[in-house]
């Protein structure tokens, strides 16, 4: 498909984790380059993760589709889309989901071009990051150029509103200990050791304030890291995913292991230390543009990364998670010169 001209009404279809959606950001910071930016981009995408674009000024309008597996004619969400784009055509649909659930959307939406998973066929390096490979299904219609340094950019709630709510300082630390495997049954391989949590706690507040967010209904995972010392925030379960963002973006960084913050955080440019044990630091990492700065912390082991695999089902003591020091981070941080 060439590069398509008059191109004034975009739908951008994404219904993956929160981490995925970040990564899915940089289609409208690519859209917005090539075509202008005057541009209507709505969205479809789940309620949870349609969060991340509520203070997003360059998001007309976001679809709601909470049950994606369901059919069309079962389904009042597709149906609402479907009957949207009939009365307000689009002039490009670009689909970021692979899933047989979303065919029959795909096909009913009304658009004068369609491109994306399962239209634009691609082979993409298997060691590329999952941001840059989003953005390869969509290069047929963005220019090289503008492709080449499009990425993902994230809006957060107002910095003044926040600080009334929650005290924020002006110089602070974030860290999120948990990700979205802390509630699973047996070992969280993602995970790193609560004591190593409570020593870069303890060391660090002795330096600079320390922000410790998570989400809310996390609050038991958390209280194996207590008691906090002083200069110490708590604001786990206080902040809504654009006060995360806001909050986030104002740090002097983010410490956190393998989670949907972390991928916040690159979108912010906030620089970013980022625990990875069974996930591969390249593939998995937030992504890295020209203006952010992303450090995954990895031992690199022989057995990793090793996340969905045999090797991993068997492993009982996660070593490449807690043989990753407190001392080994902050001698990161100390070479960041964010300590």
């Amino acid at each position: 498909m060439p590069i398509l001209k008059d191109v004034k009404r975009v739908l951008i279809l994404r219904c993956g984790a929160l981490g995925d959606l970040v990564y899915a950001s940089s289609a409208v910071d690519a859209i917005r380059a090539q075509y202008g930016e005057n541009i209507i981009i709505d969205l479809i995408t789940t309620p949870g993760t349609a969060k991340l674009f509520e203070c997003d000024p360059r998001v007309n309008q976001i679809f709601h589709l909470k049950h994606k597996k369901l059919p069309i004619w079962l389904s009042p969400q597709k149906r609402n889309i479907i009957r949207h784009s009939k009365k307000h055509p689009y002039d490009l649909l670009i689909s970021l989901e692979f899933g047989k659930q979303f065919k029959s959307l795909i096909k009913g939406v009304h658009a004068t071009h369609k491109t994306g998973m399962g239209i634009l066929e691609t082979n993409l390096n298997t060691n590329m990051n999952r941001g840059e490979a989003t953005k390869q299904y969509y290069r047929d219609i963005i220019d090289p150029s503008i492709l080449l340094i499009s990425k993902p950019i994230l809006f957060g709630s107002a910095i003044k509103q926040l600080k009334s709510k929650t005290t924020l300082p002006n110089d602070y630390l974030v860290i999120a200990p948990s990700n979205s495997h802390n509630q699973k049954k047996g070992l969280n391989y993602r995970a790193w050791p609560f004591e190593h949590w409570k020593s870069l706690i303890k060391t660090l507040s002795a330096h600079t304030s320390i922000v410790i967010v998570g989400a809310r209904g996390e609050e038991v995972f958390f209280d194996h890291i207590k008691p906090y010392p002083i200069n110490v925030i708590d604001l786990v379960g206080l902040l809504s995913i654009s006060e995360l963002i806001t909050t986030v973006k104002h740090a002097s960084g983010l410490i956190c292991t393998d989670s949907a913050t972390g991928h916040i955080g690159a979108a912010v440019d906030t620089p970013t230390f980022v625990l990875m044990g069974p996930n591969n630091p390249i593939t998995d990492s937030p992504y890295q543009s020209d203006t952010n700065a992303v450090y995954p912390i990895s031992l690199k082991l022989p057995c990793s990364p090793c996340y969905k695999t045999e090797t991993m089902k068997q492993c009982q003591d996660n070593i490449c998670m807690s043989q990753i020091t407190p001392a080994i981070l902050l001698e990161s941080l100390k070479l960041a010169k964010v300590l």
